[in-house]
C-alpha cells in the first residue's frame, strides 16, 4: 500500500476520533442552570411585625342589651338595620301596672306637697302671733300665760311644717322608686348606633339572664361611625411596638386593598391560650374617616405594623438571601454564579436592605431553589432562555 494512502488514513482515524471526542465532552459537560435574577436596586426598606392569627374588625362601642327586668314585650319600635339616635326606645315591656303605680304616688306626692305648704302656712302664722303677744308683753297689755301659749304654738307649728315637708320628701322619693322600677321594663338607646339584631317578637317573654348563665341580648346595638382593629402579635415581636406608630391594615373582604392605621393601644399582659402561641392584642385605629364608613364590625384582618423605614437605600427580595448572609450573584461577563456574603440591615417579607457586600446594578438569583446551583456553575437568565 503506498504510504500516502496509509498517512491518509491514519489521519481520518485521527479526525474521526478527535470529532467523537469532542462529541462526548460536548455531551457530557454540565449545563447552564437556568436561574430568575433580579437587579440590585435602592429604594425603601421597612422593618415591620404582624399578627400571628386574623385581628377582628370591632366597633369602639357596642351594647348588647336586654331589660334588667322579665316580662312580655308590649312595643319593639325599631328594626333590625335601623339607625337609632341615643335616648331613643328600642323595647319596652308590659308595665300598664307600673305606670297605674307611677300616676298614683305622683298625686300623693302632690297632695304630701299642698299638705306640707299649708301647714308651714299656719305655722308661720302663729309665729306672727307669737311676736305680736311678745311686743304686747313688754307693754303690760297681755300676760305671761297668753304668750306662752303663742309660743307653743308656734313652735308646734314649725315642727308641723317640718313634718309635712319630710313627709313630701318620701312621697317624692316614692316617685323616684316607681320610676326606677319602671325604667326597667325599657330599653333606651345609650348611644347612636345601628341595630343590628333582635331576639324576641311582639307578646313574647324575655326572663334576665341567670348568673352565670349567658342568654342571647334582646337587642345588639353597635355604633358604626368608629372603629379599630383588634390583633393578637406574637410575645416576641410585641417588644418593638409604641403606641402611635403606622400600621397597614388590610382586610380580606376588600382583597389587597390596604387602609392605613395608628397603633393606639397595646394590651397590659400576654395571653396564654391552649394549645396557641403566646401572644399580645393589639389595638390599631383607622387613620382616613372615610374608610370607616366601608367598615362594619366583625371583619378579619390583618395587620403590619412599622417599626423601622429606611429610605433610598440597596435593596433586593428576601427571597435571594440564604443561610442568612449570603446570595446567590450572576456575574454577567462569565455567565457564572458567584457566592458571596453580604451584611444585610433593616428586613422584612418582601425587600433586605444591603449594607456592605454588593453594589446597584449587580444581579442576585432569587430562584435559590434551583437544583445545581453553586459556586462556579455556569448559569443561564430565564430572560435569555425565553427570548
Amino acid at each position: 500500500m503506498p504510504p500516502k494512502t496509509t498517512t491518509r488514513r491514519v489521519f481520518l482515524a485521527l479526525l474521526i476520533v478527535s470529532l467523537l471526542a469532542a462529541w462526548a465532552w460536548w455531551a457530557m459537560r454540565a449545563k447552564p442552570v437556568s436561574v430568575a435574577v433580579t437587579a440590585v436596586e435602592k429604594g425603601t426598606v421597612e422593618k415591620t411585625v404582624a399578627n400571628t392569627r386574623a385581628g377582628t374588625v370591632k366597633a369602639c362601642r357596642r351594647a348588647k342589651l336586654s331589660p334588667s327586668a322579665g316580662g312580655q314585650i308590649a312595643a319593639l319600635p325599631v328594626n333590625e338595620g335601623e339607625f337609632v339616635k341615643r335616648g331613643q326606645l328600642l323595647l319596652e315591656l308590659w308595665n300598664k301596672d307600673l305606670t297605674a303605680q307611677l300616676a298614683l304616688t305622683r298625686q300623693e306626692a302632690t297632695s304630701a306637697a299642698a299638705t306640707a305648704r299649708a301647714k308651714c302656712i299656719e305655722a308661720d302664722q302663729a309665729r306672727r302671733e307669737a311676736n305680736r303677744q311678745q311686743k304686747l308683753l313688754g307693754r303690760q297689755l297681755v300676760s305671761e300665760e297668753l304668750l306662752d301659749r303663742a309660743v307653743s304654738a308656734a313652735n308646734a307649728g314649725d315642727a308641723a311644717c317640718e313634718a309635712a315637708q319630710a313627709t313630701a320628701a318620701v312621697s317624692e322619693a316614692r316617685v323616684g322608686v316607681t320610676e326606677a322600677t319602671l325604667e326597667k321594663t325599657r330599653l333606651i338607646a345609650p348611644f347612636d348606633g345601628v341595630v343590628a339584631e333582635i331576639n324576641g317578637e311582639l307578646n313574647e317573654y324575655v326572663t334576665p339572664s341567670p348568673i352565670g348563665i349567658p342568654t342571647p341580648p334582646a337587642i345588639d346595638l353597635i355604633a358604626n361611625r368608629c372603629f379599630y382593629l383588634t390583633a393578637p402579635i406574637d410575645e416576641v415581636d410585641v417588644a418593638g411596638i409604641t403606641v402611635g406608630q403606622t400600621a397597614r391594615v388590610t382586610l380580606d373582604a376588600f382583597g389587597e386593598r390596604r387602609f392605613q392605621g395608628r397603633v393606639r393601644r397595646i394590651a397590659d399582659y400576654v395571653l396564654d391560650v391552649e394549645k396557641q402561641a403566646r401572644t399580645v392584642d393589639v389595638e390599631v385605629e383607622f387613620v382616613d374617616p372615610a374608610d370607616i364608613e366601608q367598615l362594619l364590625a366583625g371583619y378579619s384582618a390583618d395587620v403590619e405594623i412599622i417599626l423601622d423605614v429606611r429610605n433610598d437605600t440597596l435593596r433586593i427580595p428576601t427571597e435571594s438571601v440564604v443561610e442568612g448572609n449570603k446570595v446567590y450573584v450572576f456575574v454577567l461577563e462569565s455567565d457564572l454564579i458567584e457566592q458571596r456574603q453580604v451584611e444585610t440591615g433593616t428586613a422584612n417579607w418582601d425587600h433586605t436592605e444591603i449594607v456592605d457586600g454588593l453594589s446597584e446594578g449587580e444581579f442576585v438569583v432569587t430562584s435559590v431553589d434551583r437544583e445545581g446551583l453553586a459556586d462556579g456553575v455556569d448559569a443561564r437568565r430565564e430572560a435569555d432562555s425565553k427570548q
